[in-house]
This record gives structure tokens, C-alpha cells and sequence, in this order.
């Protein structure tokens, strides 16, 4: 199926600015919508534009994490403070079918973009808000502050390394992730019964719905997650790491008893699957440590691309780390790349918010 049919349709009008609620209006403009982002043209547009690497066009007015987020989309600077600006917006809202909006607290009802003044413009309207802490808590908040505050980079780093943060922005990502599911069913609440509504989604609430078995481990069990680096707390070898004779750093994924024996026969240390101390996986995570060095010794003289010539199974158990350079040499990789022509002329690039498939 064409991606770009399946809301073909639908109008998405983007009230937003960084992460969160730009990926998902770049999400229904990768599905087919019509999607029309306003920007505050008092602060230059979208405070991304400005968030440049090193090496990028001190004159240009866009920025590759600005790219990130804002693909085939209709942009308007506007200033909402202006009557005439408003009530330009409020026209696109009486033919739009969604807004995603994420002001400060107290700010939709200044400039007449909350939900209650749109809704009476346009009663079928659909209106995705986003928030730090809750729809009527006024705190702000960024990722790196959720991320620290909701456990992520206390569990995060190596054990004797102090706690790292993500290096994404994973709870806008997160948040984005649960305003387009909110959404969708908010549409699909429409088709029954031709009612607008409001979806809100907070960052806080975002991140903690996604501590999954970590917060298991602790509500059940009382365990405190520690920094293990990437190792898995529930799971070994899985997320260990092995460095290969020619420097290779690969990672171990083998999370299944049948894996486990499939890593050993590779490496030729099939004693170690009848071995008391590693028969099962939670006697293998008891002694990570000791299996990890054996493994180790087992690869200590070998190459990845060896192991790999061997054997067809070989991704199941083991894997190579590889920067973006090398993810993006991949022909799969390649394929989720999506390009645009700027008005001055250059191409950008991004990766697509879409990673699903719809067959008929």
C-alpha cells in the first residue's frame, strides 16, 4: 500500500516547536496529509533552526535537527499575537481535522488556540497538546531534565561511570510516539460518533509508561536498577560486549536457552552449556561476569567477518557495533532516508517517522 494514500484527506494544522509535536505532524505528512506548521516569526520560527552542529551555514535558516522532524510540510511565519495572524489560523482550523499543539502553560488561552476556543471554530476538530508535567501543571520541562528525573539516566552508563543521559531526545520521542496513538483512536472515536476531542500527552507520564520490565523489577521485587552499561539486568549474554582480534567491538544477543547453546557451539565452547554455573540464564546472569570472560578468550584470536563466513546463524547470537557512517552504508537503512529540496536550493536529509508496513 502507498503510505502517502492512506490520509490523503486529512488536514493537520502543526501549533508546534522542537521534538515532540513536530514528529508527529512529520508522521500524518509522511502518511499522505496536508500539514501546515506555524512558526513564531518574532523568534525567527522554530527554535531548532538555530540548534546547529559545527560546520553548518551560520546563514542558513534551518538546521539538520530542525531537518529531523519537519519534512513535507507547509510552513507559515505568523505572529499569534496579532489579530490578523489569529484569525488566519483559525480559518485553517475550521478546515483542519487535527491540531498538535504544545504552548506554555497558559498561553493556548491567551492567543485563543486552546482547545475550547478551537472547538467552537470547528466542533469535529481533533486537538493533540502536549506538556511537561500534565495538562494543568504549569512546570516546564525538557527531555534531559525528564530523562534524569523519571530514572532513565540514573539506570544509564557503566558501573563505575557516572549516570549518562540518552543520546537522543527520547522522551520527546516517547511523547510523540504516545500523542500519534492518541490521536489515531481520537480519529477513529470520530468515525463513530462525529465528535471532536482533546488528547494530551505529557512528557512525565510518557517516560514513566516506558520504564517497562525496569519498573516491573522494582515494583515487584524491590530491585534497584544499577548502571551495567549495556548489559541486560533480566537476560545473559545479552548486551554484553566482546572486542574481535581486529578491534571490532561486537555485541552478545543471545536471549533465549536455544541461542545461548547456538553462541557456544560458534565459539566452540559447547561445555558450557551442561556447566552448573551457566545451564541456565539466571545462573548465567548470577555469573556474568566469569561466562563474559570466557567468551572473551573465545573470540580473543578471532575476526567478526570469520565467525560470520562460518556460520548463517551468527546474527541471532552476536552482533558488530557500528557508527551511523556504517548503519547508513546498509541498503535497508537507506530506504528510511527521506530527502526534500529547501528554498535555497539544497537537499536535506532525515530518516522517516514511519517504520511500518500496510499490506492489502
Amino acid at each position: 500500500m502507498d503510505n502517502q494514500k492512506i490520509f490523503s484527506d486529512l488536514k493537520v494544522l502543526e501549533l508546534s516547536s522542537v521534538l515532540a509535536g513536530p514528529a508527529v505532524g512529520m508522521f500524518f505528512s509522511e502518511l499522505g496529509a496536508k500539514v501546515i506548521k506555524v512558526e513564531n516569526i518574532k523568534t525567527k520560527g522554530d527554535v531548532t533552526r538555530s540548534w546547529k552542529m559545527a560546520g553548518e551555514n551560520p546563514e542558513s535558516n534551518e538546521s539538520a535537527y530542525y531537518h529531523s522532524v519537519n519534512w513535507n510540510k507547509e510552513v507559515h511565519f505568523l505572529d499569534l499575537t496579532s489579530e490578523k495572524d489569529r484569525k488566519q489560523v483559525h480559518r485553517w482550523v475550521a478546515e483542519s481535522d487535527i491540531v498538535i499543539a504544545n504552548f506554555k502553560y497558559g498561553s493556548a488561552e491567551k492567543l485563543e488556540m486552546d482547545y475550547e476556543t478551537l472547538s467552537q471554530i470547528n466542533p469535529g476538530i481533533i486537538y493533540g497538546s502536549i506538556s511537561a508535567y500534565g495538562k494543568n501543571d504549569p512546570r516546564p520541562g525538557f527531555d534531559v531534565s525528564m530523562q534524569a528525573e523519571t530514572g532513565w539516566v540514573y539506570m544509564n552508563g557503566d558501573q563505575d561511570g557516572p549516570p549518562t543521559k540518552m543520546p537522543v531526545a527520547l522522551i520527546d520521542i516517547l511523547a510523540a510516539h504516545q500523542l500519534k496513538e492518541g490521536l489515531l483512536v481520537a480519529l477513529m472515536k470520530r468515525n463513530k460518533d462525529s465528535k471532536g476531542c482533546e488528547v494530551h500527552v505529557s512528557l512525565y507520564n510518557s517516560s514513566i509508561s516506558s520504564l517497562a520490565n525496569q519498573a516491573s523489577n522494582w515494583l515487584n521485587l524491590h530491585m534497584l536498577p544499577k548502571r551495567i552499561g549495556s548489559q541486560h539486568p533480566n537476560i545473559a549474554p545479552y548486551g554484553d560486549i566482546l572486542k574481535m582480534s581486529d578491534g571490532m567491538d561486537v555485541m552478545l544477543t543471545a536471549g533465549t536457552q536455544k541461542q545461548f547453546e547456538e553462541l557456544c557451539t560458534i565459539l566452540k565452547k559447547d561445555h558450557l552449556i551442561d556447566e552448573a554455573l551457566y545451564a541456565t540464564n539466571i545462573q548465567r546472569v548470577i555469573n556474568r561476569k566469569s561466562l563474559v570472560s570466557l567468551l572473551q578468550d573465545a573470540v580473543r584470536n578471532l575476526t567478526f567477518e570469520e565467525l560470520h563466513k562460518e556460520t548463517a546463524n551468527i546474527g541471532s547470537v552476536m552482533v558488530p557495533i557500528q557508527n551511523l557512517q556504517q548503519v547508513f552504508q546498509s541498503s535497508k537503512a537507506k530506504e528510511m532516508i527521506l530527502s526534500q529540496k529547501e528554498a535555497d536550493g539544497m537537499e536535506s536529509l532525515r530518516v522517516a517517522t514511519v517504520a511500518f508496513e500496510i499490506y492489502d
